[in-house]
């Protein structure tokens, strides 16, 4: 009887996510040619938790007009910033069985520009990619190129963003699949960022596994070393790479339906909470997003049900 229920239960949760995706999911990422207003972002979108990437968003930004390499270099070339560096460009992802950080480092942001325009070399793979609004507290010479927070955005949500992000790297930085308990807006100033997306619903095909976290350490000779945080619990994190699926370990992935897409030069993506994210960019493509924090609301709890019921039910 217990073994029938089960069965049950795993055949509900497999059949959701197309209901869902049928329900409410876009088959492409949609685009809106101008941003929307307050009422007409937070009904037709945040409501819904869909995305939608929104040409002409930042046109007024000086930013999109002035920043390149030689900008930022004459701008803010002396500013430190926190690099994160690893041997192969996945910082935050499962290696092995560890959930491997980054090695982080302090440098001049002129010293990852010379990397970034191969004037200079530095061991393994940068990204500028704090969080903690890096923006505001490592780059504050780049603040009167752009606005501070996103005004209809803003009054939809009825908040102010938590953070505000600023991203450069090499073209070798991915990030990982993963989710965030935020609303994002995410902004491409110069280059393109691609998105591999999986709606919430798609939560029964991902699957999530305990690591041992442990981070990079990087020698002065240049070499790598992968060293256990031994006072931090287990991390759970997706070891699955959405572009080279392990379908024979992870069978139920090729169930999942992602949406791919690019966002282009001064293009915004709106990035819904708990939405599942693998990013890939074009050399030095720079960014910055605004993270507002989601409403701890039914949708929420919706998600945090069905992310018990696939652990409980073991199907991932």
């Amino acid at each position: 009887m217990a073994d029938a229920a089960l069965d049950a239960v795993r055949r509900e949760l497999r059949e959701f996510p197309a209901a869902a995706r049928e329900l409410s999911v876009p088959l492409a990422v949609p685009y809106l040619d101008k941003p929307p207003g307050p009422l007409h972002f937070y009904r037709d979108w945040v409501c819904p938790n869909r995305p939608c990437i929104i040409r002409n968003a930042l046109q007024h930004w000086p930013a999109l007009q002035k920043w390149s390499l030689p900008y930022l270099r004459a701008t803010a070339g002396s500013a430190e910033v926190s690099v994160a560096v690893t041997p192969d460009g996945y910082a935050d992802a499962v290696r092995g069985d560890r959930f491997v950080m980054p090695a982080e480092r302090r440098l001049p942001l002129s010293c990852v520009l010379d990397v970034l325009e191969g004037r200079a070399q530095h061991p393994g793979v940068l990204y500028v990619q704090k969080q903690c609004s890096n923006l505001l507290t490592e780059l504050p010479q780049l603040l009167p190129d752009l606005e501070p927070h996103v005004p209809w955005a803003s009054e939809a949500l009825g908040k102010m963003p938590d953070a505000v992000n600023f991203w450069l790297g090499e073209a070798a930085a991915v990030t990982s699949l993963h989710k965030d308990h935020y609303e994002n807006l995410y902004c491409v100033v110069s280059g393109e960022k691609h998105f591999l997306l999986h709606p919430p619903s798609d939560r029964p095909f991902i699957p999530y596994e305990l690591y041992t976290p442990a981070s990079y350490q990087l020698s002065e000779e240049g070499s790598f070393k992968m060293v256990d945080e031994e006072t931090m619990e287990k991390v759970p994190w997706i070891p699955l790479d959405p572009l080279a699926p392990d379908l024979a370990q992870y069978p139920s992935y090729s169930q999942a339906q992602a949406l791919h897409c690019t966002v282009q030069t001064g293009e915004m993506l709106y990035l819904p909470a708990l939405w599942f994210h693998h990013v890939q960019q074009s050399h030095g493509c720079m960014a910055v997003n605004f993270w507002y924090d989601m409403e701890y609301d039914l949708k929420y709890s919706y998600f945090q049900l069905l992310d018990s019921l696939t652990k409980a039910s073991g199907l991932n």
